[in-house]
Order: C-alpha cells, then structure tokens, then sequence
C-alpha cells in the first residue's frame, strides 16, 4: 500500500547553536584532471551543526505495508542494537572484506575514480564533507559503507530510518539527522563525533513520494547560508570552488574527492532491475551487516575500507583502523 502524503514546504531552518568561525584561507593550487585549478583552501575554526532531533512537520512515520512500498519507521532513531550494527563492527569484517576487495572476490561494483583536493581543515582535523540527496537510490544504498567508515573513526550517538525516493526503487537506508521529507530545502548536520575527523553532511531534500531530484547548487548554497553556520557557509564555498559535482553522492575524504558511490551495491549480486534492495526491510539489512555471510554485507564493509584509506592518508594513518593490513595494502593500491 503506497503512503500518501501532503506536500509541506518551510521558509526556516533551525539548528542548534550556530557559532562565528574564524576563517584563514590557504591559497592552493591542484589539478582537476582537465585543468589546473587555483583554490582557496580552509584551515577554520568553530561549531558544526547540532540538528534537531525531531521536526513537528515531519514526525517519524508509523505506516506499515509491504517493503518496497513503504516508508514505516521515517524518521524514527535507531534502536541501540541497530545503533551498535554501525558503531561496533568488528575490525575483522573490513579486514576480510578488503582482502576479497583485493583479491576480486566481491560479485558487485568496487572501486571509483578519486581526485585529490586540498584538505577542508576545522577545529584542526581533517573533514569529510558529504552532499546527496534524500530521494537518490544511489546515495540511500552509499550511506551504509558511509557509516561503517565513518565508524571506525569516531561515533554516532544516533541515526534515522530512511528511505530514497518512492519513484526511485525505495531502497531503505539511513539519514544523518531528521529530513524535511516533504519539502525542497536542506537536511544539514549529523550526530556524529571523532577525535580524528569532522563530518559535515550536506543533503538535499524533496518530497519523498515522488522520484529522483535535486536543486540547483546555488539555491542549495542560499538555503545552507540561511542556517547561519560558518563552517557549513565555508565548506559549501569550498564544493563549489572545487567545481566538479556531476551528481549525488558526492563526497570529500580529507583530501580525496570521490565523484559518485564507491561501490555499487543492491544485492548479493551484479545490480539488475528489479533492484533487490529495493524489498529488503531495515531489518534486514541490519541482520546481514550484523552478521556478513552475503556479497552485500561484503561489498558494504569493502565500499567502507576504501573510504576509510582514503581518510587515513588524510590522518597520517593515526586511527587504529590504519593499522589493518588490509587498510593500509589499499592505501598503498590505490595512491591515496
């Protein structure tokens, strides 16, 4: 049964504490592929957004149906055991699942053309910086490694049930912070914490019954600069300097510019239509990453392994995750 909802647009965001960053641009020089590129560079300081945990216009939703049909659970925060899927994954899951990166075992898409930019810094530490968009298939099924990479450097104290568009396959996933999911604006924040990395998250809102879209940079650069957050204004200045974002996903990983998904991954196989994520319950989903016996748990931790090297050449490999031979042999693989 298809979920019906009424179309809400707000004019405002609202987030916790914005603060005054001081700013000290970097004058840097990088190669974009095609053309050599002077950007300014940020070394910064100051407060990330803190979201809201719940929005009155969009409440988690309690509808049930069918997977693939449905959007149950919207919006609601994850339960702890599902909440420590993603926090506590053994080091032993990425290690297996690099070594069946290396060795070409995986039956789904890993791997990705990466550009090196220069290092967005705040508060001292590298970031990641993620721009997607609530209703892209490909962004609902990235956000997982995301999350199983983000992981290994710090945690969330909490995630969000979500969905990609329910005219793009629907696939269940998880969203950084409540989303407007009715509205054309701006989901931005996260509830994620490191000694090692900041994570600034970017994501594009549109209504969620429909199919795939997302705004225009400039009219998602106007809605960032009205959170009043400096160090989002700074990093969403710092995307369109960079001047190469065809489509969502997008991500930086300290110094590597990842262009779409890192990993394509529906299923335990090659992805075909129909998608057989599509059908999958978070449930589900949460089961296998739990406990990986499937290509899609693997190519999950394998598509999170490539995230984590590219971050800890960013770090100087400090993390303990560095340290995995896995880690460090795709580090090497893959020039990060």
């Amino acid at each position: 049964m298809a979920l019906s909802i009424a179309a809400v647009v707000i004019s405002a965001l609202s987030y916790a504490n914005p603060r005054t960053v001081y700013v000290n641009k970097i004058g840097m020089v990088y190669s974009n592929g095609t053309a050599t590129v002077n950007l300014t560079g940020y070394n910064i300081s100051g407060q990330l957004i803190t979201p809201l945990y719940y929005l009155r216009s969009y409440p988690p939703i309690n509808a049930s149906g069918s997977p693939g049909n449905t959007l149950q659970g919207l919006n609601a925060q994850l339960n702890a055991s599902d909440l420590a899927v993603i926090n506590g994954a053994p080091d032993s899951y990425f290690e297996k699942a690099g070594e069946m990166y290396l060795n070409r075992s995986l039956a789904n898409s890993v791997g990705t053309t990466v550009k090196k930019v220069p290092t967005f810094i705040v508060n001292g530490k590298p970031s990641v910086l993620y721009l997607g968009s609530i209703t892209c298939i490909f962004c609902g099924e990235n956000r997982w490694a995301m999350a199983l990479a983000l992981s290994r450097f710090g945690n969330f104290s909490t995630l969000f049930t979500g969905y990609s568009a329910l005219g793009d396959s629907d696939v269940p996933t998880i969203y950084w912070s409540p989303s407007e999911y009715n509205a054309s604006s701006m989901d931005l924040g996260s509830f994620y914490s490191s000694d090692y990395i900041n994570f600034i998250a970017f994501e594009s809102s549109d209504p969620i019954t429909l199919g795939f879209d997302i705004q225009p940079l400039s009219v998602m650069q106007q809605i960032v600069n009205q959170s009043g957050n400096s160090v989002y204004m700074a990093a969403f200045d710092y995307i369109m300097q960079i001047n190469n974002f065809q489509g969502t996903p997008y991500t930086i990983w300290g110094s590597s510019q990842v262009p779409g998904a890192d990993a394509v991954d529906f299923g335990n196989s090659t992805a075909t239509a129909p998608r057989p994520l599509a059908n999958w319950t978070h449930a589900q989903v949460f089961s296998l990453l739990k406990n990986p016996n499937s290509q899609f748990a693997w190519t999950e931790y394998a598509a999170a392994d490539l995230y984590i090297a590219m971050t800890c050449a960013s770090i100087n490999n400090t993390a303990p995750v560095c340290q995995l031979p896995a880690i460090s042999q795709i580090e090497r693989a893959n020039g990060y």
